[in-house]
């Protein structure tokens, strides 16, 4: 016997899905709440422990991971780089902040047995220091021995230099390799990074910034020397390393604000006692003194003092 055919099913057309707004909540004062929502982790970053390392005196400081463990300035630690484990320095204490992009981590605090490998380091660096200026010497090599850095292990030595242009020294790698017993790698580095390096005393008689606590160089042009009335004598302007003074550019934005809207020498200007001539503009005390045609000068405060526009036609309005 034939089963009877199953009923039909009347099919809907598919609906389109709306979503609307949450509506907002009252509070107990009766005013709209709305919830924000906020950036996800990846994009405001994720909060950790986080410490300013240097690998040397006057370095520059990079941000490692410290984990659970709190470490204060001045203290040596052993952390994760590039070449391996090394030795380093803390520079700025841990503390919790944001960070966008995974850290290396600091692996440990330095025990007895990094500190005698740092000192037995030091006095192989010494060493090694001579024996290469010796072999520079030895084959006339146009180059400036700076500094020489042994890794944690001794099984790799960096070898800083300064040269004005490019050398073949590949008969001095190979000879300081077979010496030293173990991986030679040159690095050449600028007269700023070699000032930075070798340290002095600056003419302010303190020691050089460099060395001390910038973390890098910043761009510096002669234009900062004229905008701030130096001298442009280049015994004046000029550091150690034979470039631009870096202390240029701390009071540079001070200055580009407070000549705003100050005449500049040559400019003729309308005074409270007449019309004249910049002969002298005193950026910090924002006083401007003027030359008469008469004879004399005379100072005035900057903002009693206005700029003239030259005689002749004045270009005309557009509508």
């Amino acid at each position: 016997m034939p089963l009877p055919e199953p009923p039909p099913v009347e099919s809907t057309p598919p609906r389109a899905l709306t979503v609307e707004p949450p509506e907002p909540s009252r509070d107990p004062d009766g005013e709209d709440v709305f919830v924000e929502f906020s950036a996800s982790p990846q994009e405001r970053g994720q909060l950790i422990n986080v410490a300013g390392i240097k690998f040397r005196e006057g370095g520059t400081i990079h941000e490692f991971d410290a984990g659970d463990t709190n470490y204060r300035r001045g203290e040596r630690v052993v952390v994760d780089s590039e070449r391996g484990p090394a030795l380093a320095m803390v520079a700025i204490g841990s503390a919790r902040r944001s960070a966008t992009e995974s850290l290396r981590r600091i692996l440990r605090r330095a025990g007895a047995e990094e500190e005698r490998v740092r000192q037995r380091n030091a006095k192989r660096e010494q060493e090694a220091f001579a024996l290469c200026r010796e072999l520079i010497r030895s084959r006339q090599l146009p180059m400036k021995l700076i500094r020489v850095e042994m890794a944690l292990q001794g099984s790799k030595t960096a070898i800083y230099f300064g040269a004005e242009e490019r050398l073949d020294f590949r008969d001095l790698v190979h000879e300081l390799s077979r010496k030293l017993h173990g991986r030679i790698e040159m690095r050449q580095v600028g007269a700023r990074d070699e000032a930075k390096m070798v340290g002095g005393i600056g003419d302010c008689g303190r020691e050089l910034c460099c060395s001390t606590f910038l973390p890098s160089f910043a761009p510096i042009s002669i234009k900062m020397a004229k905008d701030q009335g130096l001298v442009l004598n280049p015994s004046r302007v000029t550091g150690q390393c034979g470039r631009l003074k870096c202390c240029l550019v701390y009071e540079h934005a001070l200055y580009q604000e407070l000549r705003k809207g100050t005449p500049k020498v040559g400019k003729r200007v309308s005074t409270p006692a007449g019309e004249g001539r910049v002969v002298e503009v005193d950026v910090l005390r924002q006083q401007v003194r003027v030359g008469f045609m008469e004879g004399g000068t005379q100072t005035f405060p900057a903002n009693t003092v206005r700029l003239l526009t030259p005689p002749g036609p004045q270009p005309r309005e557009t509508e």
